[in-house]
């Protein structure tokens, strides 16, 4: 990553965009901190293979944070719509039209295949492209048979909901709701595991996080803020080692180089 000074993570409304990740955003958040990701990031053309490692197609930079960066995780996460030409379209079959599609559109190659990632406020939808598939020919939705289908469709038609609603004519002003709890989590730790990274104390990252009121009247050994603190630590430090795989739906990694014994190749 970029060099930073040691007080970056001090101006919370840095943090703010991140109310606004979903899973996969937030597991790129995450990786990103890992000084072990780094490290390959910055010996990326020795060993072009570890990229699956960290459940990648390819290794993304980890200075860029998740408004810019397009992580192309492997396996897709189920949530990714795939389209493809129907090989036997009815007369009525609707046909593909990029432009159509809703949002602020970001077109990616993978190493693969093109996706197209497309956001609107509280909404984000990935979906990759058939190399077959041109403006204009009926399309068909893919999700890929597995045991347990059903909640692959159910998340396949949450999705196709998601781009049924964007495509109506949005309002000219859009109220958006407070931060929900987990938001509100979610920017707190990354924040205290920034402040951790550059060597901070828990009782710096308290103050920083809470204010120097609250860490005057309340940062005891046994305190519930000094706990709270140490929670937020603890969950990020988890999160970027290895944790972030639940969120992007990869599977664990049995032993790899977030293992404290497992070496380097």
């Amino acid at each position: 990553m970029a060099e930073l000074s040691s007080d970056h993570w001090h101006p919370s409304a840095a943090y703010l965009y991140v109310l606004h990740l979903d899973g996969l955003a937030l597991a790129w958040e995450y990786l990103r901190r890992d000084p072990d990701y780094q490290h390959d990031w910055l010996h990326r053309h020795r060993h072009p293979e570890v990229a699956q490692h960290w459940g990648l197609r390819q290794l993304e930079d980890p200075g860029q944070d998740a408004r810019d960066a397009h992580p192309a995780w492997f396996p897709d996460h189920e949530s990714v719509v795939q389209l493809y030409p129907d090989a036997d379209p009815p007369p009525d079959a609707v046909a593909f039209d990029f432009w159509r599609i809703p949002g602020h559109k970001q077109l990616i190659h993978d190493g693969r295949r093109l996706v197209l990632v497309a956001r609107q406020p509280g909404c984000c939808l990935r979906l990759t492209l058939s190399p077959a598939l041109e403006d204009g020919m009926a399309y068909v939705y893919a999700i890929r048979a597995c045991q347990t289908s059903c909640a692959s469709y159910r998340s396949l038609a949450g999705e196709l909901d998601k781009l049924q609603a964007a495509s109506d004519t949005m309002p000219a002003g859009v109220v958006k709701p407070r931060p929900s709890s987990s938001s509100l989590l979610e920017l707190h730790t990354l924040q205290a595991l920034d402040g951790t990274l550059a060597g901070a104390s828990l009782r710096t990252v308290a103050d920083v996080l809470f204010g120097s009121d609250a860490v005057a009247e309340g940062w005891h050994a046994d305190g519930d803020l000094r706990a709270r603190v140490r929670r937020l630590v603890q969950r990020g430090k988890k999160l970027m080692l290895g944790g972030y795989r639940r969120l992007a739906q990869l599977p664990p990694l049995g032993q790899g180089r977030s293992v404290s014994d497992a070496e380097r190749p």
